[in-house]
């Protein structure tokens, strides 16, 4: 724990977790609903908090804000309320998200990006710098520069990187396609993933898709356009 670091009694903390100079871990949320009792902070395993990060605590009695294992926040970065991460999440610098956004395993939020309360970030999605999302951001996907709500293509670096096979990207992008470039409604294109694809990643898209309450993001690419896998 660096200098000038507060961490506050109601925070569960795993093993190997370092927590950098000025950081705020588990102070009250900033949401006028709040009426005390106690709530938690939840952070996994190897988690790295960089300067003057803060996590709040959850707003109801009982609940939590949660990071999963191996998150990396760089420095001012923010989780509102009822945040929850899933494993090795990266935020970059000053990133912020609102109560109750859901994110998932593997996303990287890169610089000045943020996202309104309740919005879900699928899996191994990508925001670029400076991004906004107010509405929910499908997996596998990069957000892009400083645009709102605007799907560029898939994520296809993280893809790799996470070690997913070439068959799996190539379900993903005909599943992408289907969602984004077919001229299907959300609706329609779920139930086409859904009759081609009974499982493996591509399937994520129909589970993501049946979960969204603030409707998906949108598309900027061509629906002539190919995308490398």
């Amino acid at each position: 724990v660096g200098p000038h670091a507060t961490i506050f009694g109601c925070v569960e903390m795993g093993r190997e977790c370092r927590v950098h100079s000025g950081a705020v871990i588990g102070d009250v949320p900033q949401d006028l609903s709040f009426k005390g009792g106690p709530s938690f902070v939840r952070i996994g395993d190897n988690c790295t908090m960089r300067e003057g990060v803060t996590i709040h605590r959850g707003t109801a009695e009982g609940s939590s804000t949660v990071v999963g294992d191996s998150c990396f926040l760089m420095a001012f970065s923010h989780l509102a309320h009822n945040v929850v991460l899933g494993d090795h999440v990266i935020m970059a610098n000053g990133a912020v998200l609102g109560g109750y956004v859901e994110v998932g395993e593997r996303v990287f939020i890169s610089g000045l990006c943020g996202a309104h309360q309740f919005v879900k970030i699928g899996r191994l999605a990508m925001m670029g710098g400076a991004s906004i999302a107010t509405k929910d951001v499908p997996p596998f996907c990069m957000l892009q520069n400083a645009e709102l709500n605007t799907v560029i293509g898939l994520n296809v670096v993280g893809m790799r990187r996470s070690g997913m096979s070439l068959e799996d990207r190539k379900a993903v992008q005909r599943a992408f396609k289907i969602l984004f470039l077919s001229g299907l409604n959300a609706t329609q294109a779920k139930d086409r993933i859904a009759e081609l694809f009974e499982s493996g990643p591509a399937r994520e898209f129909v589970a993501f898709i049946e979960a969204s309450t603030r409707g998906l993001c949108g598309c900027a690419i061509q629906r002539n356009s190919g995308l490398d896998v």
